[in-house]
């Protein structure tokens, strides 16, 4: 049975899992009141979908006077201001709307998320994303120390200002692509613990699609196992994301991915997809484009499942010993999970491939191999054992080879059809 005792979206979730049915949702915000107001209905009226409220650049690095100008002289913004606009405006939008049938997560992309939160508390919104890691690493200059400080100040107001706050960890999206699962599930299970050590009852945990299917099943498994040893105290489900990198350009490319995506999120068990639409290459998507994603999702997700894919077995087993090795050697840094994660970086036991941030160590890198799957190329300080990287550590990743890599899925899913 559904608690009781979570909040409107984990209760969504747990009802459509007792159904067998894929929820799914869209990566959506407008800047206007009446036009959000608007997308959100018409999500609320796809059976199984949730709201999403995707805030805009300015307010992401809280620049709210800025965002406030824009909605006064009517100049464009990339998503929705909600620190700017006036809290009885957003209450309005919200009536008859928000509630245990539509559900609706607040996505913002912020280091330091604690006016947003607060916001969020004080129209009653209590669904939201992101973490100390996966929202400093790819997007901010912020230093890991300050961006653990706001996340912990964050949860906590989220805790105390909700009667049941949900947070999904953004570390299984670390930088889109070319991160190995197990780095991606060791940041989202860590997210999700220091989520829990701010009072954060109820969790979920993303995970990018990849370059292999068959990899990605593997992957899934083992996140839903690891979650259940992890986090078996508090409430949690797995979210995947239709595929994060370069998308496909033509429009049986992308629609290809997105069904894909589906399919995999449905043969492992997740409760949820947040899926692109075949605009993304080109526009940031309307909310035609974005229901007509959901419609495609929705309907390949209905199909008979199918089986997992054997060879996804020894995907499953390297995985699930090298993020037990990540995850348990952080841990043992620092009873405080933010310390932990501080120490972590600093020693090089986690490191982000390719990413730039000052405090990311920089050494770990990435392949793309003969069957489509990442691996580690060099593996840098982490404490996996070095049979883990299919590499030489002595040599880098040329260029032109990352640049394979990172148009790696929009080569293969826009060759013509045949």
């Amino acid at each position: 049975m559904a608690s009781t005792d979570t909040s409107h979206f984990q209760r969504f979730i747990e009802r459509a899992r007792e159904r067998g049915q894929l929820v799914v949702q869209p990566r959506m915000g407008f800047a206007d009141i009446p036009s959000m107001r608007a997308g959100l209905e018409a999500v609320a009226r796809q059976p199984g979908a949730l709201g999403t409220i995707t805030l805009d650049s300015y307010t992401r690095v809280g620049d709210y006077q800025s965002a406030l100008r824009c909605l006064n002289d009517g100049s464009p913004l990339n998503g929705f201001p909600i620190v700017s606009h006036p809290l009885e405006a957003l209450r309005g939008m919200l009536d008859g709307l928000y509630g245990a049938d539509f559900p609706i997560q607040v996505r913002h992309g912020t280091a330091q998320p604690q006016n947003i939160f607060k916001r969020m508390a004080a129209v009653g919104l209590d669904a939201t994303e992101g973490g100390p890691v996966s929202y400093c690493m790819p997007y901010s200059r912020l230093p890991l120390l300050h961006a653990v400080d706001a996340w912990g100040q964050s949860c906590r107001a989220l805790a105390e200002g909700t009667a049941h706050g949900h947070i999904e960890s953004f570390g299984g999206c670390l930088l889109g692509q070319l991160c190995p699962p197990s780095m991606l599930l060791a940041v989202g299970l860590l997210e999700a613990m220091f989520f829990r050590q701010y009072g954060i009852r109820s969790v979920s945990l993303s995970y990018a699609q990849g370059t292999s299917m068959v990899q990605d099943q593997g992957a899934l498994r083992a996140l839903r196992e690891l979650a259940a040893h992890y986090l078996s105290d508090i409430h949690w489900h797995v979210v995947v994301y239709t595929y994060m990198g370069v998308f496909p350009c033509t429009e049986h490319g992308a629609r290809r991915l997105i069904v894909d995506s589906a399919r995999l999120a449905q043969a492992t068990g997740c409760e949820r997809l947040i899926v692109k639409t075949v605009a993304e290459a080109r526009q940031i998507p309307s909310v035609r484009d974005n229901l007509q994603a959901l419609d495609m999702a929705s309907s390949s997700a209905a199909q008979a499942p199918a089986a997992l894919d054997p060879a996804s077995q020894g995907y499953y087993e390297e995985i699930l010993l090298e993020t037990r090795q990540l995850v348990d050697a952080v841990l043992e840094l620092h009873a405080d999970l933010g310390t932990a994660l501080l120490q972590a970086f600093a020693r090089g036991l986690l490191d982000i491939p390719y990413c730039l941030h000052s405090d990311n160590p920089g050494r770990a890198t990435t392949l793309i191999d003969d069957h489509g799957a990442l691996r580690w190329a060099s593996l840098g300080g982490l404490p996996l054992a070095r049979s883990h990287a299919a590499g030489n550590a002595e040599h880098g990743v040329r260029a032109d080879q990352l640049f394979q890599m990172l148009h790696y899925m929009v080569n293969r899913y826009d060759q013509p059809l045949h």
